[in-house]
């Protein structure tokens, strides 16, 4: 029974001597008529074949019909046409509004831009509500965000302006009273020294915050740019890590790197297995992500604890953990820790310094590179912070590398420097192009490779990578 049908069967089915209640039944669907037609936010309820049943004059109108009569019963497929931020169509194949109306699932999103019949485009909030009648039917809200984008424009420009002005005198009072505080530059006593490190340490958290305020803004405005590169995930992931060992030594905390057997996190070593992982990234968001996860983990471990990262291909995923036996997150928080400024407020959080804006930026870094992340925990036994990436198979990390070296080839060619190939210098020339049997053009010289007896040195490529 559809919406409609249970609607009109519940005059049907009202005893005798309710005609009270059968009037009742009746206006609250004129009243509900009447909400539909005048609430600005458009309204779409669909059948199992995805045809169109209902449609409110908002819904009418975004669509592009002069009146809703006119929809109904029109295939959605034909109405919701979408472009993403930047004026590409999104195509059928990757239209995840549809993907979830086929699929019969709750889906919602704000990152499309609505072209409708008359080719006139509006940026809305789209949602898709299943109804569980047993028919197929959707529920479809669309409403218009053009106003409130601009306005969050206009709030982030706001920031990203107010943060750069602020950085620079906050990194010139750093700066001076780190001076202060050098023995070689003032004597102060015991009392003042004690002073002029809190205000050292707070100048350095405002510092800490204003540049995250500006890494949220890019990444919010999407300015951030992205590089992506193939990489081997272990070796990477490794020497990424191993840069805060240091800061695990002065807590004592036993690090383990690798898929560990035989041994448990908190007795630190065992036998590691490693496992070769390629994926694409960019190496600079996946270092963010990584120092952001593994400080988190060293400042919330007591004294004498253990953290392990692990590196493991997982079907079409990298899967990345960072494990701690830290004081752990509760479940009403953990629904909560990648919004953006929320910070876990209890008596063993409240010591610990931090803007609240580290684990929403590794969650959009991470997106942004086609990854996500998510936690696990357990209040008091420790957490793991879980980063999945797309995955490569040995083959096509093979066929990007030898891409990527053939297109620094070819820049070095034609700008002169040094060879990231060959090591050697060169000398700014135009490249021969020849045509190849599948229509691309390659440098003939890059494909040449280095002459007899030449080093060849792959350093530079790894290490951007």
């Amino acid at each position: 029974m559809g919406i409609f049908d249970k609607l009109k069967s519940k005059k049907k089915e009202a005893p005798k001597g309710a005609t009270i209640q059968t009037q009742s039944s009746n206006d609250r669907m004129v009243l509900a008529k009447m909400v539909l037609d005048t609430i600005t936010d458009g309204v779409i309820i669909i059948d199992g074949n995805n045809a169109i049943q209902m449609i409110n004059p908002a819904a009418a109108a975004m669509v592009g019909y002069v009146s809703p009569e006119m929809a109904v019963g029109v295939s959605i497929a034909g109405v919701l046409k979408f472009e993403n931020g930047e004026g590409v169509p999104i195509e059928d194949s990757s239209n995840e509004v549809m993907g979830a109306i086929v699929r019969n699932e709750d889906f919602q999103t704000r990152n499309y831009v609505l072209v409708n019949v008359q080719n006139q485009r509006k940026p809305v909030a789209v949602t898709v509500s299943p109804v569980k009648t047993g028919h197929g039917e959707k529920v479809i809200t669309l409403r218009d965000i053009k106003t409130e984008l601009e306005h969050e424009g206009e709030q982030t420009e706001f920031i990203s302006t107010a943060s750069h002005e602020m950085r620079t005198p906050v990194a010139s009072i750093e700066g001076y009273l780190g001076l202060a505080l050098n023995p070689q530059c003032a004597t102060i006593d015991e009392r003042a020294r004690k002073y002029l490190e809190e205000a050292h340490s707070s100048s350095q958290h405002l510092g800490r915050l204003f540049k995250d305020l500006l890494d949220v803004t890019k990444l919010d405005d999407k300015k951030a740019k992205l590089h992506l590169v193939p990489v081997e995930m272990v070796d990477l992931v490794r020497k990424i890590v191993d840069g805060q060992v240091p800061a695990m030594g002065e807590k004592n905390i036993k690090y383990t790197f690798g898929a560990v057997t035989g041994t448990n996190i908190s007795d630190g070593g065992g036998h590691a297995i490693m496992q070769a992982a390629y994926s694409t990234v960019d190496v600079d968001f996946l270092r963010e992500i990584l120092n952001n996860l593994v400080e988190n983990a060293i400042k919330y471990t007591k004294i004498g604890g253990a953290i392990w990262v692990n590196v493991r291909g997982d079907g079409d995923r990298v899967l990345v953990n960072v494990t701690d036996t830290g004081i752990g997150i509760s479940p009403d928080d953990l629904l909560h820790i990648f919004q953006k400024f929320y910070r876990v407020d209890n008596s063993q959080t409240r010591e610990i310094g931090g803007t609240g804006l580290g684990l929403y930026i590794v969650k959009m870094r991470a997106e942004a590179m086609g990854g996500k992340v998510w936690a696990e925990s357990s209040f008091g036994e420790g957490s793991t912070f879980y980063l999945s990436l797309p995955r490569l198979t040995f083959e096509e990390y093979e066929r990007r590398k030898q891409i990527m070296a053939n297109t620094e080839a070819m820049t070095a060619a034609k700008q002169g420097g040094v060879s990231p190939v060959t090591g050697q210098q060169t000398t700014p020339q135009k490249p021969t192009l020849i045509e190849q049997s599948n229509g691309a053009q390659l440098a003939s010289e890059a494909n040449r490779g280095p002459s007899p007896g030449a080093p060849i040195s792959t350093e530079s490529i790894v290490k951007n990578a």
